[in-house]
């Protein structure tokens, strides 16, 4: 397989894109945790004229303008387990402007996969693990009390994505800090 690779400048700092043939495969910021995890060891060509890098940076140029571009306008890949692409699915469905939180996708996956229940931190685990960040929207994630939980590009920028998307955050906490 073929992948190819480009960076858009965001308002919020320099992005990471990542295509194969058909498919966006991975979308990081730039020294995020788990950058590039997906693609590691393949061969990436730069290459800016790509035609799914073009519709992609056109996404994000609407994304940062404040329109609600949907995922679905681009055809995404991400690679990962089974366990980790239902989770994703789960992130596609969760509309701007909400959020929803470790244990709710939890109970989904767990509907999914016919269990009786599923562990919320296996789910935190492959949240943290999504290759192709905003598009699929990990930042509208939090933990059951309002903490700012998971954001592998860190919390104040998973603060600031939901700002940009006009989240009430007004009610959501910082994580305590463990010493």
């Amino acid at each position: 397989m073929n992948f190819y690779s480009a960076n858009y400048n965001s308002k919020f700092g320099k992005i990471i894109i990542v295509a194969s043939d058909t498919a966006l495969v991975g979308l990081w910021f730039q020294g995020q945790k788990y950058e590039c995890w997906s693609v590691q060891g393949e061969n990436i060509k730069t290459l800016e004229e790509h035609q799914i890098i073009q519709r992609t940076k056109k996404w994000l140029d609407d994304y940062f303008m404040g329109l609600r571009p949907s995922p679905k306008q681009l055809p995404l890949e991400p690679m990962g387990t089974k366990f980790q692409k239902c989770v994703w699915e789960i992130l596609l469905s969760i509309p701007y402007g909400t959020l929803t939180t470790y244990g709710e996708i939890s109970k989904k996956v767990a509907d999914i996969f016919d269990l009786k229940k599923m562990s919320p931190r296996a789910v935190g685990v492959a949240v943290g693990k999504n290759p192709i960040s905003i598009i699929i929207p990990c930042h509208r994630v939090i933990d059951a009390s309002g903490n700012l939980t998971g954001y592998a590009g860190g919390i104040d920028l998973k603060l600031k994505l939901l700002m940009h998307e006009n989240v009430d955050t007004s009610n959501l906490n910082y994580p305590k800090r463990r010493v």
